[in-house]
């Protein structure tokens, strides 16, 4: 393995960590996993509190001061959900705006670190890091867990793997 490269890979995304979580503070003025709450919700799949904790690696207590945060702050909702017994997470519009303005917040931390690169040296890590990520041996919850941050609007086909296990290297 080439650790010179894991080094600078790691470096870079510490930096881009850093200006995600900055970011977020400035839109939602709290950090940890308060932000990828708000965009995992807004995904809109029928979530549930234990669902959101395996995605947010949390614990259960966690999960539910979270989301009690989340809906104490008017940003979400709690539904009944698919068969009574669950209760399902919803944005509220103001959630749904928020999440907007996280979103927006992300794309510009992180292109604002590509601003120095050529279009040609943009394409060429774009390609790059597509490869990275679809070489990978993912779950559909690790996927979840990977882009507990992504904007579904801009990532409209993902390439992470959803076949753990299953792929022939």
């Amino acid at each position: 393995m080439e650790t010179g490269i894991a080094n600078l890979l790691g470096a870079l995304s510490l930096a881009v960590m850093d200006r995600i979580e900055q970011g977020a503070r400035e839109v939602i003025g709290r950090g940890g996993e308060t932000p990828a709450a708000l965009v995992v919700i807004g995904y809109g799949q029928g979530m549930t509190n234990d669902k959101l904790r395996r995605i947010l690696g949390l614990s259960h207590s966690g999960t539910v001061r979270l989301v009690d945060r989340l809906v104490s702050d008017r940003l979400v909702e709690r539904r009944a959900g698919k068969d009574g017994r669950e209760v399902a997470l919803h944005l509220t519009a103001a959630g749904v705006a928020t999440r907007n303005e996280l979103m927006n917040s992300r794309i510009s931390a992180v292109a604002s670190l590509l601003d120095v690169l050529s279009p040609a040296e943009t394409k060429r890590l774009e390609t790059l890091i597509h490869e990275l990520l679809a070489r990978q041996d993912t779950s559909e919850m690790d996927r979840f867990t990977i882009c507990r941050m992504c904007d579904d609007s801009v990532c409209t086909n993902c390439p992470l793997p959803t076949n753990k296990g299953k792929r022939v290297r």
